[in-house]
Protein backbone atom coordinates (compact mmCIF):
# COMPACT_ATOMS: atom_id res chain seq x y z
CA UNK A 1 0.00 0.00 0.00
CA UNK A 2 2.06 2.46 -1.05
CA UNK A 3 -0.24 5.08 -2.16
CA UNK A 4 -3.62 4.38 -0.17
CA UNK A 5 -5.25 7.88 -1.16
CA UNK A 6 -5.72 6.63 -4.61
CA UNK A 7 -7.32 4.08 -4.07
CA UNK A 8 -9.73 5.93 -1.32
CA UNK A 9 -10.41 8.47 -4.39
CA UNK A 10 -11.21 5.95 -6.99
CA UNK A 11 -13.89 4.45 -4.88
CA UNK A 12 -15.26 7.56 -3.82
CA UNK A 13 -15.30 8.52 -7.82
CA UNK A 14 -17.10 5.33 -8.35
CA UNK A 15 -15.56 6.29 -12.47
CA UNK A 16 -11.55 5.41 -11.84
CA UNK A 17 -12.38 1.72 -10.80
CA UNK A 18 -11.90 0.65 -14.00
CA UNK A 19 -8.29 2.28 -13.83
CA UNK A 20 -7.70 1.12 -10.33
CA UNK A 21 -8.24 -2.72 -11.33
CA UNK A 22 -4.87 -2.53 -13.55
CA UNK A 23 -3.08 -0.14 -10.68
CA UNK A 24 -3.79 -2.44 -7.93
CA UNK A 25 -2.02 -5.38 -10.60
CA UNK A 26 0.97 -2.97 -11.48
CA UNK A 27 1.73 -2.81 -7.34
CA UNK A 28 0.49 -5.91 -5.98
Amino acid sequence: MNKPKKVVLAYSGGLDTSIIIPWLKENY
